[in-house]
Parts: C-alpha cells; sequence; structure tokens
C-alpha cells in the first residue's frame, strides 16, 4: 500500500495530445491516516482517480508535519511532504505556496487540484504559471470560530480566487454549491455539486474480543452516545456537553477526536466534563468504526460544517442521527425529528431524553447518495472537461 521513493520528472512536453496529464493536489495536511474531513476525502478520492485514470499522474502534497517520509507512495499515488510554517494562521497557506512551486517547476504538473478556500488562494499564481486549476470547496470556512477577524477576510479573498481563478470549482454540498451560483452568477457554469462519500467506513465487523478490549480500554459498559470531530469550537462540544449534562441518568458521552497541544478550549471542555464524559483522543479509522457500530445514538452539535463525513460513516454503519440543524446537516435530507435547534442546548437535550430508536435512519439510502465510487466518477468527469479541446486545438477551460 505504501513505499518510500524519489524520482525526477522532465517536463511534459504535450498535455492534450495523449501524454499523462501531470495532477497536482494541494490543500490538505497529508495522507494516509491523517485526522480531517479534507484528508479522508483526499484519501478516498485521489487514489480512485489515479484507478480511473491510469494514463494521467496524480501527485498529492502534504506537510512535513503529518507525514511518514519525504516521498512515498500510497496505493499507486506519490505523495511528496513539504515545509510548511508551524502557526495555525499560516500553515495551509504557506504548504500550499510551496507546493505550487513544487508543482510547477519539478514536477511539471498540468493541473493543480487545490482544496478549500484557504489554499485557493494560490489560484492566481496558478494560472499565471500556465497551470490548468481545479478547486474543492469544502465549506465556508471564514465562519469558524476559531479565526480572527483578519483571517476571516483573508479567507473571504480566497473563496474569490477560487471562484474567479479557477477553471472549475466542486462545492461538496448542494446549498453551497446554489449559494456560491447566485452570488457569482457570471461563474455558475464552472460549478458543480459533488458530494463526500462515506463508503471508506463499511469493513469486516471487528471480533467480540477486539470490541471488549476497546470498550475495556475507555471505561465504556453499557450503551453510550458518540460524537466524532475535531475538539475545535466550531463542532460544538461544549454544548452536547452542557446538555448531556442536564439529562436524568444519561448514558456514557464518548467524544472522538484530537486537538492541539495545550488548545485552551480543550482545557475548558475537559472541564466542563463529568465523570460520565469520555475522551478518547484520535482513533484508528478501524476503532471509531467499532465504536460507531456499537453506539446507541451519533450526535453532532456543529455550528459550522462542509458536508459531514463523520455523520454519514455513522449512518452507514447503522448508528441513529442527531444533529444540528446547520444547512450542511439538512442537506442529508434526514427527517425533520434527526435535528435540534444549532447552539440551543435545550432543545439538545430534550432530544437527548428521547430513545435513541426515534433517530433512526436508512443506511441504505445514505450508501446509495455518498458511494465514494460514484464519488470519483463524478470528479473524473470534472477533470475530463478540464482537457478537453476546443476545435482550434485549444483546452477549453470553460
Amino acid at each position: 500500500m505504501m513505499a518510500v521513493y524519489s524520482t525526477s520528472r522532465p517536463p511534459n512536453s504535450n498535455l492534450m495530445g495523449g501524454c499523462a496529464v501531470r495532477i497536482c493536489v494541494l490543500g490538505l495536511r497529508g495522507i494516509p491516516q491523517v485526522v480531517g474531513g479534507i484528508e479522508t476525502h483526499c484519501e478516498q478520492l485521489i487514489p480512485r482517480l489515479q484507478r480511473q485514470r491510469p494514463d494521467d499522474e496524480f501527485t498529492v502534497i502534504g506537510r512535513r508535519s503529518y507525514c511518514p517520509h519525504l516521498i512515498f507512495e500510497y496505493c499507486g499515488v506519490r505523495i511528496v511532504a513539504l515545509p510548511h510554517a508551524k502557526n495555525k494562521y499560516l500553515e495551509a497557506i504557506s504548504n500550499s505556496a510551496v507546493g505550487l512551486l513544487y508543482a510547477r517547476f519539478y514536477i511539471h504538473a498540468d493541473v493543480v487540484h487545490i482544496h478549500a478556500i484557504g489554499p485557493a488562494l494560490v489560484a492566481p499564481l496558478a494560472k499565471a504559471l500556465g497551470m490548468k486549476v481545479l478547486v474543492t470547496h469544502h465549506g465556508a470556512d471564514y465562519n469558524r470560530d476559531r479565526w480572527n477577524a483578519f483571517a476571516k477576510a483573508v479567507l473571504r479573498v480566497g473563496e474569490f480566487c477560487a471562484v474567479h481563478f479557477a477553471d472549475r470549482l466542486i462545492a461538496v454540498s448542494p446549498s453551497l454549491a446554489e449559494q456560491l451560483k447566485r452570488r457569482y452568477r457570471s461563474q455558475a457554469s464552472r460549478i458543480s455539486f459533488v458530494p463526500n462519500g462515506a463508503t471508506h467506513i463499511l469493513q469486516p465487523a471487528a471480533s467480540e474480543r477486539e470490541r471488549r478490549s476497546l470498550r475495556r480500554r475507555f471505561g465504556i459498559r453499557g450503551e453510550y452516545i458518540v460524537t466524532v470531530g475535531r475538539l475545535v469550537p466550531e463542532k460544538g462540544f461544549d454544548d452536547l456537553i452542557r446538555s448531556f449534562k442536564s439529562v436524568a441518568n444519561p448514558p456514557k458521552l464518548v467524544i472522538i477526536g484530537g486537538a492541539a497541544a495545550g488548545d485552551p478550549y480543550v482545557a475548558h471542555l475537559h472541564h466542563e466534563a463529568n465523570d460520565r464524559v469520555v475522551f478518547t483522543g484520535s482513533l484508528r479509522r478501524a476503532e471509531v468504526t467499532i465504536l460507531l457500530r456499537d453506539a446507541s445514538l451519533f450526535v453532532l452539535a456543529s455550528r459550522h460544517e462542509g458536508l459531514p463525513i463523520a455523520a454519514l460513516e455513522a449512518a452507514i454503519l447503522g448508528c441513529p442521527l442527531l444533529l444540528s440543524d446547520i444547512q450542511p446537516n439538512l442537506d442529508l435530507g434526514l427527517a425533520q425529528a434527526n435535528y435540534f435547534k444549532v447552539g440551543d442546548r435545550d432543545d439538545l437535550r430534550r432530544k437527548l431524553a428521547d430513545p435513541p430508536r426515534t433517530f433512526l435512519v436508512d443506511p441504505a439510502v445514505i450508501l446509495n447518495r455518498y458511494d465514494w465510487d460514484k464519488v470519483s466518477e463524478t470528479t473524473s468527469a470534472v477533470y475530463s472537461t478540464l482537457m478537453e479541446k476546443t476545435p482550434n486545438g485549444l483546452a477549453n477551460t470553460h
């Protein structure tokens, strides 16, 4: 699955004449097994695209702090770990800028696929350097609680760059795609909706011994409620903990997710929690699967999402869902009973007191809508539009 190697690549002199198209993917921390929605998205999508487009060459740019090697291969995709600033405001953009120069001058990429609107700040430079640009918009990051006013303004500029300088833009939720088309009418024809997938969570059920071992490790007995996500303010874990503590005789609450060392928000969550709340930290996907499969209820109290992969994973595994009523969660199309008013701790408390079966969903529906193979086929079709020739022999980008 993963091999370490190093190669140099000469320029590709004929992008549209049958030679391999060189595609460089920017904006993520790294793959494989790196925590994050964008990272899960790329880990599942890019190897599938490589298999579907065997004549093309995909290179993923990661960040050195998150990758096991400087250059290695994962599922046929070349991963290159490059430097980045060790600062939450500059980490993504610094790595993307270095990655873009690497893409143009070292691997001579024909296409850059940028993930998220922060890294999309480099889209104008990518166009100036003669590359095709595809941007995947994973959500309005300027609405995240963790950013200050200046960072939010910069992210809005990143969104502007994504819309105006990308040859094509993919939005991961239908409401986001429609919102962008309304706001940027002149660019609407370049914007497409392609969802996240969740079928990666399907794997053989763990043995009873593995399940018992994981429960024993975290002191989990009987039924429990589970939530998954990075421990950041926009995930609403503080709302969930306070609502949970107000429920009479609740089961345990298991919170799966990691955080930056020394983060004051994490200290605040631990202060708010009682002995019924379990923090597991980051877990391997197999362990997350076990805890999702055995949970009586999955809760997502987010104030901001792109398209919630964790909720899709839980649904596919048959876990009842209770989600905040933000638009990306509503985009999943669940029954009204599966939602509570975002930020309303009383509403969440009342719902937590209801029997978990109240929040059951049909896994087959989720499987059909959010299948990674279908997602990759649709994304591959978007790639193909970047490569189309016009009658005069030039690539069509509109």
